[in-house]
């Protein structure tokens, strides 16, 4: 089956989905996602990963669905954060407009906005431009760090490394 897999045969894909599809979904990602289409997100994000790295899968006296169920936990983990990321932001937006209106001296904040964010990009921009691609794909833009790493070309553990050395070096160029 394995196999199979690796030489993209997408019948063994359909196969595989059927044999752990539903176990991943239990045990391995609505135990940490108990919204369910969020659960159902990551369980599509999962097999499509294993549909991508299957050629990395490596047979050792194990099952695969070992395999999955670390991509699936490592999704859903990223999938949360995102979640909880997305729905702080959604309820500080919700409360701006109710702080305003109960503290009318305050003045706009989008000054403050606008030098902080030229300070980024200023720091940024004396970085290492790896470093700095780095956060600004994981940080600023919020992507996975599946995604991070395959647009940088890198493994997922290379890219942790990255990711942790850019910010060593973006906190000794900020502020400008």
């Amino acid at each position: 089956m394995i196999a199979r897999l690796q030489q993209g045969d997408r019948a063994a894909f359909a196969t595989l989905y059927g044999w752990y599809g539903d176990r991943i979904y239990r045990q391995a990602i609505l135990p940490r996602l108990p919204n369910q289409e969020l659960a159902e997100d990551c369980l599509r994000d999962t097999f499509r990963t294993a549909l991508e790295k299957i050629e990395s899968f490596r047979i050792e006296n194990r099952s695969i669905f070992f395999w999955l169920r670390r991509i699936a936990i490592n999704k859903a983990i990223d999938i949360h954060r995102r979640h909880k990321r997305d729905q702080a932001l959604a309820d500080a937006v919700k409360a701006e407009p109710e702080y305003l209106s109960n503290h009318p001296d305050r003045p706009d904040r989008q000054l403050e906005i606008e030098d902080t964010r030229r300070m980024v990009e200023t720091s940024l921009s004396r970085m290492n431009p790896r470093y700095a691609t780095a956060l600004r794909l994981r940080l600023i833009e919020g992507r996975s760090r599946e995604e991070c790493a395959r647009l940088i070309d890198v493994t997922v553990g290379n890219f942790d490394v990255i990711l942790h050395r850019a910010s060593k070096a973006f906190r000794k160029v900020y502020p400008p």
